[in-house]
């Protein structure tokens, strides 16, 4: 199963990432800085752009561990088809291309292949994330918790027209209220 994810995930990347490029939107603005120790650890994924690479996702979750050599392990899991169901589980890298730039990140699953993750958004206690990429195709809300305050997920998609995302296309993701 997630080798059959890997191999529908390259032509979407390709032309996502590389054949967009970002030419036609206005430049995406990213948070200010990002203390990648803080914000290392486990995130719950609260609502995203779907994906096909993402098809069926359920209990969606992102691990950051930061390594020695500076760069960031990746790991993404989820259940596929219900929260009780088979686990999908994928393992990359990331890493600042730029120090004073620490909220764009570049991250990879394959070799030679790097897609942009940027941090467009996030709580001043690290509480949330949005991530995002220049040409605005993907969009992930992400949580330290399974769940999401109803108020602060509509503050935070409020603001995202003035990004250039239109919020009517996230899917909320289903969680178990424990992230069992």
């Amino acid at each position: 199963m997630a080798a059959q994810r890997l191999i529908r995930l390259v032509p979407i990347l390709a032309v996502g990432f590389v054949g967009g490029c970002g030419l036609f939107f206005a430049p995406l603005d990213v948070v200010e800085s990002v203390d990648l120790t803080r914000y290392a650890g486990k995130w719950y994924e609260i609502a995203s752009y779907p994906t096909p690479f993402q098809a069926g996702c359920t209990g969606t979750t992102a691990e950051y561990t930061l390594r020695d050599d500076g760069k960031v392990t990746v790991v993404n899991t989820c259940n596929t088809g219900a929260l009780d169901g088979p686990v999908d589980r994928i393992e990359g890298s990331a890493r600042v291309p730029d120090p004073e730039v620490s909220a764009k990140l570049k991250v990879s699953f394959f070799p030679l292949f790097e897609a942009d993750y940027w941090i467009i958004d996030l709580g001043p206690d690290y509480e949330y994330a949005v991530v995002g990429e220049p040409s605005r195709r993907f969009l992930w809300i992400l949580s330290r918790t399974p769940t999401m305050d109803e108020a602060v997920y509509e503050e935070i998609i409020s603001r995202l027209p003035e990004k250039g995302y239109d919020p009517d296309r996230l899917v909320r993701t289903l969680q178990a209220a424990d992230g069992e």
